[in-house]
């Protein structure tokens, strides 16, 4: 595998990045995982995973029960320090709420990390998939309506080097899987304002996304609600679910106007 130059220079450091890696290996396929699980899951040695494991036990990261090793709900804190400085959810959780209540479907807005989806906050209201989703939970962005309006807004520089590290991954027989799909289910997304994808994440889900913009008019997240799939959904998705979703994005829009909140850093993040 090619290193990133950066990983050659000085300023890397190594054991950090092996640390995080140690934490990515557990996930909610593997919530436990022996030494050699974590071993094999990051291709990194033995003698180097059992040093990091006890550190981050050490750090109260990580906790230990006979042979297995777990999270523990410290690692929580790292991802809502940053769902806090994003600021986001708080601007939007009002509209979001009144929007679920009016529609009564689950409703959520998600930020782009790389080749995925973050979501940053939810309104549940019923599970339409079979993924327990919450704040954190990552989607790829090409199959998700959340993804795909945020990806619509890039340029077409930035969004030719995302699509040359995408990895597509045909999770049902609808689900678009090449360059050329997306493209041009993009430029529809582009010229639409919102995004519609049907059974492509799961057989049985439907969803309609809009972007959410800030005051330079710059896409810095999504969102979107999230239905269970039958014949008509589609058609109430256009003709119902979405005026109702615009609302709540120009509602949120406004209170991003009157609080004047900037994104400290580009909240959408092109590539790994």
């Amino acid at each position: 595998m090619t290193r990133h130059p950066f990983e050659q220079t000085p300023d890397y450091v190594q054991s950090l990045a092996r640390g995080l890696l140690v934490l990515r290996a557990f996930d909610q396929e593997q919530p436990n995982a022996t030494l050699s699980d974590v071993a094999r899951r990051t291709g990194l040695s033995r003698a180097v995973v059992r040093r990091l494991l006890l550190t981050l036990m050490h750090l109260g990261y990580v906790g230990s029960r006979e042979r297995d090793f777990f999270l523990t709900p410290r690692v929580l804190e790292l991802g809502y320090s940053y769902v806090a400085s994003l600021g986001l959810g708080e601007l939007a959780q009002q509209a979001m709420e009144q929007l679920s209540r009016r529609i009564g479907e689950s409703c959520s807005m998600a930020v782009l990390d790389a080749h995925d989806i973050v979501y940053v906050l939810r309104v549940p209201v019923r599970r339409v998939m079979s993924i327990a989703l919450g704040v954190g939970a990552r989607l790829p962005a090409f199959a998700t309506s959340m993804g795909r309006v945020i990806l619509a807004d890039l340029d077409a520089r930035t969004l030719g080097d995302w699509l040359r590290g995408v990895k597509f991954q045909a999770f049902t027989s609808h689900t678009l899987r090449t360059t050329r799909a997306l493209q041009r289910e993009l430029s529809t997304v582009r010229e639409q304002g919102y995004a519609l994808v049907t059974r492509e994440l799961e057989p049985g889900l439907c969803s309609i996304a809009v972007p959410v913009h800030a005051m330079d008019g710059q896409v810095v997240a999504a969102m979107n609600v999230g239905m269970a799939f039958t014949e008509d959904t589609p058609q109430r998705a256009v003709d119902t679910v979405l005026p109702a979703l615009r609302e709540a994005q120009r509602d949120v829009e406004q209170a991003i106007s009157r609080s004047g909140w900037r994104p400290h850093l580009t909240a959408v993040r092109a590539h790994g």
